[in-house]
């Protein structure tokens, strides 16, 4: 069923449910997962005479495989409907969690779930959650309406100039999720924030971006909008047949530009060429940002020496540990002691990726950006967690990387290659 089928005269309270994500840093108005599809939904019962809430869902005990619910603010409140979103396929367990706790507390009222998991693996979806129905892909009749950002605590607005992509990625579900490439010519009616986030896919490929990002700069202009930030990368080849796109992107007010290296070391010359381009554009090198995939078709070994190439360029990296499209469990830890294994997450042993290897990269990119985003020539984990006098830490942050490997052992270098069995932190000597 469509969700046209769903709502009708007779609905007089919605409940839009967010489950309990392990969205990062715990904000759970995280720009990069604001639950914007409920609240699409939400702004098209505004002019109706229907009661509309938002609960971010809380599971508050977990013990023994018995999950427990303790909440209380909707206890009064009786919905005729239940929207509840999902992301990504390997959080599929916390929207079950959600649709159980609703179903038993409200056994016959509809469940309908959407979003990214419910349109990659919508028969997994209904089956395994009991949902009521499963709703794929954006919905028509609220997609073009401003979110209703009442229900949360935002200074930002999501903007979409596009829809789907024109790429068609192995690793990225877009083109499953929104198959038909739909583009805007205008969005300065839509503004109603200084800070914008952009969700397009693919921004750069919108045939009316340059439309577009004149029509922000004469926002910014005015002083209308302050802060703009693409939550995916810009597609670097688009910036190569298009240079002057990235003075405007600049001009605009667009802030840690990304893009994205999805491939070998081979293309190296074509990424420093779109960094260069940044550059010239009035970007400084440290706050861009380059995409990449690990735990997927390339080994460690060459995802190391890009990571070093970008050391070399004074690029930071944004990292992205591969899971497949159909994964629907991550219990990876950054906490455990002990390794995990493929049934704890995905390690895409076929590239020759293991546990430690994993973890290794991660590492290796945490001190690469703290490097280059200090322009320090080396990291020490001793100086990090302040495991020396003040006045020597000072010393020693003063000496190039040659110099503070004598007295810190754990000194390490982002210019160089690290091996995967290479030991990471040392002890210091009496």
């Amino acid at each position: 069923m469509q969700f046209k089928d769903w709502v009708n005269d007779d609905i007089k309270k919605v409940l839009l449910v967010e489950p309990n994500f392990p969205i990062p840093n715990k904000s759970r108005n995280h720009s990069n997962f604001l639950p914007i599809g409920l609240l699409k939904i939400a702004a098209y019962f505004k002019d109706k005479p229907v009661d509309v809430k938002l609960i971010r869902f809380e599971e508050k005990n977990k013990d023994f495989g018995q999950t427990t619910f303790d909440f209380a603010p909707e206890d009064e409140y009786k919905p005729d409907i239940i929207f509840v979103t999902s992301i990504f396929t390997y959080w599929s367990e916390y929207v079950k969690n959600a649709v159980f706790y609703y179903k038993n507390k409200f056994k016959d009222v509809p469940i309908i779930v959407g979003g990214v998991y419910a349109s990659l693996m919508p028969d997994h979806c209904l089956k395994y959650t009991k949902c009521d129905d499963v709703i794929q892909g954006p919905i028509d009749e609220v997609e073009r309406l401003i979110p209703d950002y009442s229900l949360v605590d935002v200074d930002y607005q999501i903007i979409h100039t596009s829809r789907g992509c024109i790429r068609q990625c192995g690793f990225c579900g877009t083109y499953i999720i929104e198959p038909e490439w739909k583009c805007k010519k205008s969005i300065k009616d839509e503004i109603i924030k200084k800070r914008l986030i952009f969700y397009d896919n693919n921004l750069l490929a919108n045939p009316h971006i340059e439309d577009i990002l004149k029509e922000l700069i004469e926002l910014k202009k005015d002083k209308k909008i302050n802060y703009l930030e693409s939550q995916s990368g810009f597609d670097g080849r688009i910036l190569r047949k298009k240079p002057h796109l990235a003075k405007l992107l600049k001009d605009a007010g667009f802030k840690n530009p990304k893009i994205a290296w999805d491939y070998g070391i081979k293309q190296a010359k074509s990424i420093k060429q779109q960094i260069d381009l940044l550059i010239s554009a009035g970007f400084t090198a440290k706050e861009i940002s380059v995409f990449m995939i690990y735990n997927y078709e390339l080994t460690y070994e060459e995802m190391e020496e890009k990571r070093v190439k970008c050391a070399e360029w004074g690029v930071q990296i944004t990292d992205c540990r591969y899971r497949p499209l159909n994964q629907t469990f991550d219990y990876y830890s950054s906490y455990k002691t002990k390794g995990q294994t493929e049934k704890d997450y995905h390690i895409h042993t076929e590239a020759g990726w293991t546990d430690s290897k994993v973890r290794k990269f991660r590492r290796n990119i945490r001190r690469h950006n703290i490097c280059m985003r200090h322009e320090v020539d080396y990291h020490s984990t001793i100086l990090e967690r302040k495991k020396v006098p003040q006045d020597k830490a000072k010393e020693y942050r003063e000496m190039n990387y040659d110099e503070a490997k004598k007295y810190l052992p754990d000194a390490w270098s982002p210019y160089e290659f690290h091996d995967a069995s290479q030991q990471d932190y040392f002890k210091m000597k009496n």
